[in-house]
């Protein structure tokens, strides 16, 4: 979560000036003070500056446990799900709109999960943050997702871009996987999580192409050229959402990067900047006035 090191006349794409429509980052992260790291805040606000400078108007985030301090990230224990939580709850508190929440649940635990998203849905909670704790097709993430289509929440998983074997302390989920649960619940929409977050993004757009309730966040630390122009090209502007997730420096490179691509509109480059957020996680979920 680095800080930008350009001035905000540098982050503009395409031409002199600021941007002033919005920006969503649809998929951030912040830490607390449970995660074991003792710069926690100074990172929190490392990622508003960068925010600031590239001009996000809201980041849509989550906190994941304790990120491994005091049980495994991708496993964390419902004691660490709901301190990660509540510092997310607090967090919202004290930023307003500049902040919104997504539920981290860990679905091994049925019941503590349907609880968390009850009580942070009371709280302003606009959707849910699923880790690799349980493979994406699994029966036990089915009543999270009917929990989640009847209180309209999208639905943020995980991905691992083309999955070919195990890998050790995660049940790694790929495209393919993300695709069975959303035909199993055609009426919620799912995030397919950081195309650029590791692993061949190509197979991914080949296995959610048809399933149109799934859309990709164009996050994680990969800025492969052409990783843009084939996610635009299988995929659609209007299934794209901008976002970060916890390499801010990326994201921007992604961002300046639409307009060259020559494949996006005005108004496409409007749809992946936050329109299409707006209709994903509902008209009121953002103010940006």
């Amino acid at each position: 979560m680095n800080s930008a090191s350009a001035d905000k006349s540098e982050v503009v794409i395409g031409g002199p000036g600021v941007i002033s429509s919005p920006l969503i980052d649809a998929h951030a992260h912040f830490l607390h003070a449970g995660c074991g790291r003792s710069d926690w805040r100074e990172v929190n606000a490392a990622r508003f500056r960068a925010g600031d400078r590239m001009g996000i108007s809201c980041h849509v985030a989550s906190i994941l446990g304790s990120y491994g301090y005091s049980s495994p990230t991708y496993f964390p224990s419902p004691a660490d799900v709901t301190a990660g939580n509540d510092a997310m709850l607090e967090i919202c508190a004290a930023e307003g709109r500049r902040v919104r929440m997504m539920i981290t649940v860990n679905p091994n635990y049925t019941a503590h999960a349907l609880n968390e998203l009850e009580r942070c849905v009371q709280r302003g909670a606009i959707g849910v943050k699923l880790l690799a704790s349980r493979r994406a097709d699994d029966p036990l993430l089915d009543p999270i997702c009917e929990f989640a289509t009847a209180h309209k929440l999208p639905l943020l998983h995980h991905i691992w871009q083309h999955r070919t074997r195990e890998w050790p302390n995660q049940e790694i989920s790929d495209g393919a996987d993300l695709g069975r649960l959303a035909k199993r619940h055609p009426k919620m929409t799912f995030i397919l999580a950081h195309i650029g977050g590791g692993g061949d993004y190509r197979h991914t757009f080949e296995a959610i192409g048809g399933v149109t309730n799934i859309v990709a966040d164009i996050s994680g630390s990969g800025v492969d050229r052409g990783m843009l122009d084939g996610a635009i090209k299988a995929l659609t502007p209007q299934r794209l959402l901008f976002a970060t997730d916890l390499t801010m420096e990326t994201g921007l490179a992604k961002l300046r990067a639409l307009e060259p691509t020559g494949l996006c509109t005005a108004n496409d480059i409007e749809d992946i900047r936050w329109q299409n957020a707006v209709r994903i996680f509902g008209a009121n979920a953002f103010d940006l006035s």
